[in-house]
């Protein structure tokens, strides 16, 4: 994780309460959420679903992992 995004992470967890480690990325996490990114800006034509899709994933991962939500966007987008 680049420097800029560390610190946006920690003051994320800072506002929310949240313990930055929970906030981590690993490489695996970055990978995933970039190609889930490129999914939604080129299956749907506008870039800018790409940060709104992964707004989606984050929120939606209470109920269900990383892994799990890509592949529900990708079965819903092929």
């Amino acid at each position: 994780m680049d420097q800029w995004l560390a610190q946006a992470r920690d003051e994320l967890a800072r506002v929310s309460g949240i313990p930055a480690e929970r906030l981590e990325l690993d490489d695996e996490d970055v990978r995933a959420l970039l190609d889930l990114a490129r999914v939604a800006a080129h299956d749907s034509g506008e870039r800018t679903n790409a940060p709104l899709l992964c707004y989606l994933v984050g929120r939606a991962q209470e109920g269900a992992s990383l892994d799990e939500l890509a592949d529900a966007v990708r079965r819903s987008t092929s």
